[in-house]
């Protein structure tokens, strides 16, 4: 029986001892994974009509959110998000 390198799957028989933890089933390296996985859930949002939006906070004000989306079970982005669409309603009323 040959050993061939490309199997990542099947155990080695050709080593004197097993490697410890969980076997590895994929064989891009975990850092290959995370580019693979960002760029799909970017397409994603895409797809979805998200569109990404960077914004710097003072700490206090990102208590407050914190703690108002808490207490409406909801994330921190959901939460802004909620409040510019409120806005935009109430501006329209004018």
């Amino acid at each position: 029986m040959a050993k061939q390198d490309a199997d990542c799957i099947t155990l080695d028989l050709f080593t004197a001892s097993s490697k410890i933890g969980r076997p590895r089933t994929n064989p891009l390296s975990r850092e290959q994974q995370l580019k693979i996985n960002k760029r799909n859930q970017l397409k994603r949002d895409k797809f979805s009509g998200l569109r990404r939006v960077e914004l710097k906070l003072h700490k206090d004000l990102v208590k407050q959110l914190e703690e108002l989306a808490s207490e409406r079970a909801m994330s921190r982005s959901k939460m802004i998000e909620k409040i510019l669409q409120n806005y935009f309603v109430l501006q329209g009323n004018k």
